[in-house]
């Protein structure tokens, strides 16, 4: 009896320990940059070195965007031993040797893979050599690994069994890195991706640089389509687990590429900030995709922006609960941890409109000062708020009680 007792015990510790390290992977919802939507599979070392430099050089990296994550199209196949290499014309330096570069940027390093014997765009992938390489990512001092599912079956028990054993191959590499489960949702990841070692899992298809989807196209998702999805799954989301509503598409403009497929023919840059309070309340992962060595004013206002971005990092960890829902406004309630309260106000009509809302509809009793995040200043104090919002606009407030 007593060696039953010491067994639960023991196996009580190691699942609460195991949780605990999965969470200190991700307390807030990851910020970085990533290759895809800019790039496509057109990457190379050179390019990423400069990336991390502006990085550093725009103030991302002192905003928060700490990871450089890079997507498909690295791979150069396998050695004599079947050990996964970076394609030695794309990467001549090595995986090791940019991760070092990075690093000494103060930047955590990212790469890819696919659940499946290749990926997404054709490339060598880990399906049957999950512990080999990860050991290698691993060995390359690697920081963070999307995992897509592009050439897998479509049902969810394989998912499973595939993302848990990379989750497990990640514990067991002897480096703690976190670990992106991009299966797009329609095997309902945030019911078991946590179980299988993730801390993010997308919840959708890819973001379409557009506002939304009008032609009815699959896999056309724009930034109302993935809202509308990811809203409902607030419930799902907290430190270490998060709901990822897919990367930023801030600054892209139409830009030809991953993202301007499919109708994404870009927006506006109301949409574009729409975007990123949307993303920052619903505590999605921040990871933009554009060009960081040439941005405009407005880019970097909208990114930059450290007051939305601290909501999005509140260490509560709570994803907005989409309060009021139909089709012209949207209101969204995020807690926060010093007891303030986000609230975010999105217009979906083509048109502007006039709004009032009393606090208490929402269920916020008593009196607040109101300050927007995009205005950087108090706009009211009381019981309610009312004001003009913009065709596609997201006001974002920051509620505390008076």
């Amino acid at each position: 009896m007593k060696k039953l007792f010491l067994f639960f015990f023991l196996n009580l510790y190691i699942g609460a320990a195991y949780a605990q390290q999965k969470a200190s992977l991700a307390p807030t919802p990851p910020m970085g940059w990533m290759t895809w939507n800019y790039f496509g599979d057109n990457i190379n070392e050179k390019d990423i070195r400069e990336m991390a430099d502006a990085m550093v050089a725009s103030g991302m990296v002192e905003a928060g965007y700490n990871y450089l994550m890079i997507d498909d199209g690295w791979q150069g196949g396998r050695d004599n031993r079947n050990n996964i290499i970076a394609d030695p014309k794309k990467f001549p330096s090595g995986i090791k040797a940019l991760a070092d570069y990075v690093h000494s940027k103060g930047i955590k390093l990212g790469i890819y893979s696919d659940a499946a014997l290749l990926t997404c765009a054709g490339y060598t992938a880990s399906l049957g050599f999950e512990e080999q390489d990860a050991k290698t990512f691993a060995s390359w001092d690697v920081d963070y690994l999307k995992y897509d599912y592009c050439h897998a079956p479509k049902d969810s028990a394989t998912a499973v069994t595939r993302y848990t054993k990379m989750g497990e191959a990640l514990r067991k590499s002897g480096r703690e890195i976190t670990f992106s489960i991009c299966e797009w949702g329609p095997r309902k990841p945030w019911l078991w991706a946590a179980e299988a070692g993730g801390q993010l899992w997308r919840t959708t298809y890819d973001v379409r640089d557009k506002w939304k989807n009008l032609s009815n196209q699959e896999n056309a998702e724009g930034i109302l389509d993935i809202l509308d999805i990811n809203a409902e799954l607030h419930t799902y989301a907290g430190p270490g687990r998060w709901n990822d509503a897919d990367m930023l598409v801030v600054g892209l403009y139409g830009k030809k590429g991953p993202s301007g497929d499919l109708g994404g023919i870009g927006m506006t840059d109301a949409e574009y900030q729409s975007q990123m309070s949307l993303w920052s309340v619903m505590a999605s992962p921040l990871i933009a995709t554009n060009d960081v060595r040439n941005m405009n004013e407005a880019t970097k206002r909208i990114l930059l922006n450290k007051e939305v971005i601290a909501v999005n990092q509140d260490p509560l960890g709570k994803q907005a609960e989409r309060k009021i829902k139909n089709d012209t406004w949207n209101v969204f309630v995020k807690p926060l941890q010093n007891g303030d309260v986000a609230v975010a106000i999105l217009n979906r009509d083509d048109q502007a409109k006039s709004y009032s809302i009393n606090w208490a509809e929402l269920g916020l009793t008593g009196k607040y000062e109101v300050r927007d995040l995009w205005e950087h200043k108090t706009v009211g104090k009381g019981k309610n708020w009312k004001g003009r919002v913009q065709s596609h606009e997201t006001k974002l407030f920051r509620l505390k009680k008076i």
